[in-house]
This record gives structure tokens, C-alpha cells and sequence, in this order.
């Protein structure tokens, strides 16, 4: 999917607007202008793990977001702020996620589903361990101002 004006913003700009450098690698075969944007999502979520920054986290979700993390079925970004504060100041300090996309597949012209697969990096780790692969589903939206945002996210451990 290649066009000439993404019509879900530009993926280097998205990127650059919230400090983060772009790895053209991530996008893996999805470069298309519209996809790139909708996977600025995941590397900006991966930026915030690795700054173990739950307010940025948080703010990559919509209003009323929703992640499912573990046993942990939260349904508001204050809730998802709270949960991930908790997390990166306890079991999940130095914390960092890896990953990338397996399928994009665009929904409507303002939401979009994302398949990942990757895991935690704990402190002191150096790769996800067998047992912390994970695959993902993303469920991406545009927000009020057009960028995209993430409406809900949930993990499943790839070995049971």
C-alpha cells in the first residue's frame, strides 16, 4: 500500500515529533506510506518501555483505551498510566520490549489491526526468553487531530 500523501501522517515526523529515531528495518515488507505511520505506534510504544516511561505509554492510547496485559484487563489510559507506572518502579524496571510486525491490515479508512510477535527484555536480559515470546494485536484508530493512536492492545505468550 503506497501512496504519494498518507492520509494517517507521516511516519518520520510522528516519529521525530515524540523524540524517537526511526529504524526503517522495523517496518520489515509493510513501507507503504499509511503503514508506516499506523507502525509508528509500536515504536513509539517500544520507546516508552525503554525510558520506562508510563506517561508516554499511557498517551499513546485513546481516551478510553484498552490493554490487556497478563491477567490485567485495563480499560482507560489513566488506568494503563497507573498499571505501567506500577510496573516500570517494581518488576519491569530496565525493562525493554523487541518485536515487529507480522500483518497489517487496514480496517476502514480510520482503524487499522496490527499483528506483532516479540516479548520483554528484562533488566539485565540480553533477548526475550523462550518462555517471554508474545504475539500481539493492535487495534489502531485515528485520534481527533489524524494521528494514529492506539485503541486496544493484548498479548498472548506464544508457549503456554
Amino acid at each position: 500500500m503506497s501512496s504519494a500523501v498518507s492520509s494517517w501522517g507521516d511516519a518520520s515526523q510522528l516519529l521525530a515529533a515524540a523524540g524517537v529515531e526511526e529504524d526503517p528495518s522495523y517496518y520489515r515488507e509493510f513501507t507503504g506510506e499509511d503503514e508506516k505511520a499506523v507502525l509508528s505506534v509500536a515504536v513509539r510504544i517500544q520507546a516508552a518501555w525503554a525510558a520506562n516511561d508510563a506517561d508516554t505509554f499511557a498517551g499513546l492510547f485513546a481516551e478510553n483505551g484498552s490493554l490487556l496485559m497478563q491477567d490485567e484487563q485495563l480499560t482507560s489510559r489513566e488506568q494503563i498510566r497507573a498499571f505501567m507506572a506500577a510496573g516500570f518502579a517494581g518488576p519491569l524496571k530496565g525493562a525493554r520490549v523487541s518485536g515487529g510486525p507480522l500483518l497489517l491490515t487496514f480496517l476502514s479508512e480510520d482503524a487499522a489491526m496490527v499483528i506483532t510477535e516479540g516479548g520483554i527484555i528484562r533488566a539485565g536480559e540480553a533477548g526475550i526468553a523462550p518462555e517471554g515470546e508474545i504475539r500481539a494485536m493492535w487495534v489502531i484508530v485515528k485520534g481527533a487531530d489524524g494521528a494514529p493512536q492506539l485503541l486496544s492492545h493484548q498479548s498472548s505468550p506464544v508457549k503456554g
